[in-house]
């Protein structure tokens, strides 16, 4: 299994990776967002084995108390998020809202509703590495709620 510190030294070696595609299909440009989060694209690739398939990689910041709109994903996308530092909090569909720390993970179906996805603490940063194995053509990743004001 990778340590953080190797997962942190292999997204710094992608650094140099041209990935302008990748923040137009995320819907979103790897800025300050509104609602405090910020998503910084670090790989996209075609899947070899697996025809029409693409693997994206988004790390997500949030600021002490930052937190994501309520948003569903692309009805292709398969998702696997690892928390880099801090703790997030996180509820997807009618599942109950848990807390993840560092070192722990979740997943997300493919077409999944995340209703929260927040920083736990309102006095430290947290941020997690989101993995996509999304249709080649499916286009944007992210989908804000059109009543979303916020994750809750």
């Amino acid at each position: 299994m990778m340590s953080i510190s190797g997962v942190a030294y292999r997204i710094g070696a992608l650094a140099g990776v041209p990935l302008a595609a990748a923040a137009i299909t995320l819907g979103a440009a790897p800025a300050l967002a509104q609602s405090g989060d910020q998503v910084r694209p670090v790989f996209e690739h075609a899947l070899p084995n697996l025809d029409g398939k693409r693997m994206v990689a988004v790390v997500v910041s949030y600021p002490p108390g930052g937190k994501s709109p309520a948003h569903h994903h692309a009805a292709s996308a398969f998702i696997y998020a690892y928390v880099l530092s801090g703790a997030v909090r996180s509820q997807v569909g009618d599942e109950p809202a848990k807390v993840y720390h560092a070192g722990e993970g979740f997943y997300e179906m493919p077409g999944s509703h995340h209703r929260i996805s927040e920083n736990a603490s309102a006095q430290e940063p947290a941020s997690l590495l989101a993995v996509f194995v999304v249709d080649a053509r499916d286009n944007p990743l992210t989908t804000p709620d059109r009543e979303a004001g916020g994750s809750r």
